[in-house]
């Protein structure tokens, strides 16, 4: 049986006890009931759902919700009971108004929106002027230019740590130590998994510090030059060592080979040990000694 069908019976069986018929104990004692039950029905629907307690109009036209009821303040924070299980965490303040009696009462809190108004900051490209919030240069490497106007392939390609130093002989401290420190990202090594991580850099910005490292190209090109020339020398000092040490083991008459005499023992004579049935005899000129058996 619903809620509203208990409600008219409730109301049914009142309103035959107002015309005067003849009731027994037992239906009055049910009706009673009746009229408990649909009462705590009554009040826990109003609790379990505060939002359907919908007071009038306002000026605006538009129904306003009593939420009085329905308000619950956890350590100093209001909170709002939705009624389905969860507490909307929206912080509220109370707004105290007059009733009709004039007494001070609190009205109907009023929500505050609890979203907090951050400043968007925006950035203005270096290639096209236009500003933007959010780059994807600008995030990872600093490097002011929004997506639409960055090429991946030339002007903003990325490079190893490896290649930088081979390329523009950078050393570590110009990466990690120098200020500004360059940016980079961090990529799985595409050769083996197992190996580090690859830090890729942007490619500008790394031939801007070899710029301040080296001063100008022109000076980069002749730290090529010459580490190229050392290059050549250490590699024509490896091959004329290798020639001699070949030379020297294929013509013995072009070096001195050092030998030693090797030493021939010279034993005395030989003791007979009885206990273990052997036989001892050392050198005359080197402490050694020789133990055997005679067959």
């Amino acid at each position: 049986m619903s809620d509203e069908t208990k409600t008219e019976t409730v109301a049914t069986a009142g309103a035959t006890v107002a015309s005067g018929s003849k009731l027994t104990n037992a239906q009055k004692a049910r009706i009673e009931r009746n009229q408990a039950k649909a009462q705590k029905l009554r009040e826990a629907k109003l609790v379990s759902h505060p939002y359907k307690n919908i007071t009038n109009k306002g000026n605006s036209g538009e129904e306003q919700i009593g939420q009085a009821n329905a308000i619950i303040k956890v350590q100093g924070t209001k909170y709002i009971d939705s009624g389905g299980g969860f507490l909307l965490e929206q912080p509220v303040l109370p707004i105290t108004g007059k009733t009709a009696n004039g007494d001070a009462a609190e009205a109907t809190a009023a929500i505050l929106d609890d979203a907090i108004a951050i400043p968007v900051v925006y950035e203005e490209c270096l290639d096209c002027g236009d500003q933007y919030a959010d780059s994807y240069l600008f995030n990872n490497f600093g490097h002011s230019v929004c997506d639409k106007c960055r090429d991946t392939e030339e002007r903003h390609s990325l490079i190893t740590r490896t290649e930088a130093k081979a390329e523009y002989l950078l050393k570590d401290c110009d990466f990690d130590k120098r200020e500004p420190k360059l940016r980079y990202i961090s990529r799985k090594n595409p050769h083996n998994v197992r190996w580090g991580e690859m830090k890729l850099y942007l490619h500008l910005q790394v031939l801007k510090r070899a710029m301040e490292v080296w001063g100008s190209e022109e000076e980069l090109t002749r730290q090529h030059e010459l580490r190229e020339d050392k290059r050549e020398v250490g590699k024509a000092r490896k091959y004329n060592k290798q020639m001699k040490e070949l030379r020297m083991e294929v013509r013995s008459s072009l070096f001195t080979k050092k030998t030693s005499v090797v030493h021939q023992h010279e034993f005395g004579e030989d003791t007979y040990n009885e206990e273990e049935d052997n036989y001892t005899h050392s050198c005359l000129s080197c402490p050694y000694t020789e133990t055997y058996e005679k067959m």
